[in-house]
């Protein structure tokens, strides 16, 4: 399997989500954790899987002193909704209102995973479409007092209570949704490692 296709290899995940770090896990990998602090800003006339691109990319290219078997893994999320990028609530009242403005509506969950390497840089891409329901003000007051949205894009977790009760439809990789497309993940490494 992949472990053994990434033996001589050092996978290097540049991320402190903790999520992230589980699916690193449970896909059975052997890497390391290593993060760098990065400012996340990206160019304004930038939209939707651009901007992730963007960003990705952006963790990535901090890595300057890789190793030949080094392959550096960063990744960003994005929710698109109303032509505009919601990214980490700054607080609490903020958390609500973007709750708040998902309700009864469709948006996207946009995340991008950069592959760097000495020799090249890779970003994949993938998008989620997910529903929520009619969310009344004591469901988002209730999710928003009780979990941790501020370190969530959208201020949410598809995986948490405020997903179980709230989305009607998710069109695509759910595992995106919580910040990592895995089959994406699993399929670029495979190839980088064989190639």
């Amino acid at each position: 399997m992949l472990k053994d296709i990434l033996k001589d290899h050092t996978v290097v995940l540049a991320s402190g989500s903790p999520r992230r770090q589980k699916f690193f896990k449970d896909l059975d990998l052997d890497f390391i954790i290593q993060v760098k602090e990065v400012e996340e800003i990206y160019p304004k006339h930038l939209k939707a899987e651009e901007i992730s691109d963007y960003l990705a990319q952006l963790k990535a290219e901090v890595f300057s002193d890789l190793k030949p078997n080094d392959i550096v893994i960063t990744s960003d999320t994005i929710v698109w909704h109303n032509n505009k990028a919601l990214g980490k609530p700054k607080n609490l009242d903020e958390a609500k209102q973007m709750i708040a403005s998902l309700s009864n509506d469709t948006h996207e969950v946009i995340t991008s995973v950069c592959f760097k390497t000495t020799s090249q840089i890779k970003v994949v891409n993938n998008t989620t479409k997910v529903t929520f329901k009619k969310l009344t003000k004591e469901e988002i007051a209730y999710y928003v007092n009780t979990y941790k949205p501020l370190d969530k894009a959208g201020a949410y977790g598809i995986q948490e209570w405020i997903g179980f009760i709230g989305i009607s439809t998710i069109e695509g990789s759910y595992f995106n949704v919580m910040g990592l497309p895995t089959h994406l993940v699993y399929e670029t490494l495979t190839t980088l490692a064989t190639s």
